[in-house]
């Protein structure tokens, strides 16, 4: 008991109440290449499943993909990398940039016309 005692009184309040989501952010990545049509989006849902990633991927009218993405920024980062690896998708470019936090309860593939 002595202990807790001396631990200093923020973190002790800081103990148990930790709240990750101070520490997410939202990226939007943008994929050009040849990206639709070869299950890049699937491949997407299925790297962010796998880091806890939040979020949705849609393809967008001028053949690119676009994805928004919220989690911890460490993963975001080995997410951004691992979307290379995705199978039959030849990536020319893939811009990345930081919005608002959104909110997201798991990551969906939002349907376009183009699907």
């Amino acid at each position: 008991m002595e202990a807790d005692e001396r631990i200093p009184a923020d973190l002790s309040q800081r103990r148990g109440k930790t709240d990750l989501r101070h520490s997410e952010k939202t990226i939007e990545i943008r994929i050009s290449g040849k990206v639709q049509r070869v299950g890049m989006r699937n491949c997407i849902r299925m790297l962010a499943g796998k880091l806890s990633i939040r979020g949705e991927v849609m393809n967008l009218p001028d053949g690119s993909v676009m994805a928004y993405a919220t989690g911890d920024p460490i993963l975001l980062e080995k997410f951004i990398s691992m979307i290379y690896s995705c199978p039959r998708a030849v990536i020319r470019d893939l811009e990345v940039r930081e919005c608002s936090l959104l909110a997201f309860p798991d990551f969906v593939i939002t349907r376009s016309e183009i699907s």
